[in-house]
């Protein structure tokens, strides 16, 4: 179960085909039993949660935090996996930038989210393969290509 939040103050047109894609993914990587959120917010807010937990002063375009990295939130009925804050402007620049559709991004960004949450990264080569792997078997799997 997942949940998407608009913090973002302007209309996102793309929340449709993202709650459409985000199950598609929920059910491709088994986590119907998971409980995590998509917050979409502006630039401000998550220059300010970079800056407060990362210690990076700058906006980014996204930036999870994991529940299941400590053993505080382990649940054998269901896994809480955290939350996901994606940065609209940024999303729509950085698809301006790379020439796709914003709603590739956007999905691009929940998806790396996901696999973050899911205790996927890209510090090291193989783990970086592995993971970009698997979100491109992912978007190419809902048709959502560059």
């Amino acid at each position: 179960m997942f949940d998407i939040i608009n913090n973002y103050n302007e209309e996102v047109l793309e929340l449709d085909i993202l709650e459409k894609y985000v199950t598609y993914v929920v059910k491709k990587l088994k986590l119907e039993k998971a409980i995590f959120n998509f917050i979409l917010v502006d630039e401000e807010e998550i220059h300010e949660l970079n800056k407060t937990y990362r210690k990076v002063d700058r906006p980014t375009d996204v930036i999870t935090f994991a529940l299941e990295d400590g053993d505080d939130f382990q649940n054998p009925e269901f896994r809480t996996l955290g939350d996901v804050y994606i940065c609209v402007p940024i999303a729509y620049k950085q698809a301006e930038m790379y020439g796709h559709s914003r709603i590739r991004e956007i999905c691009f960004l929940a998806t790396h989210g996901i696999l973050h949450l899911l205790g996927y990264d890209h510090m090291e080569e193989e783990e970086e393969k592995v993971m970009f792997s698997l979100q491109e078997e992912l978007l190419k799997g809902y048709e959502i290509n560059r």
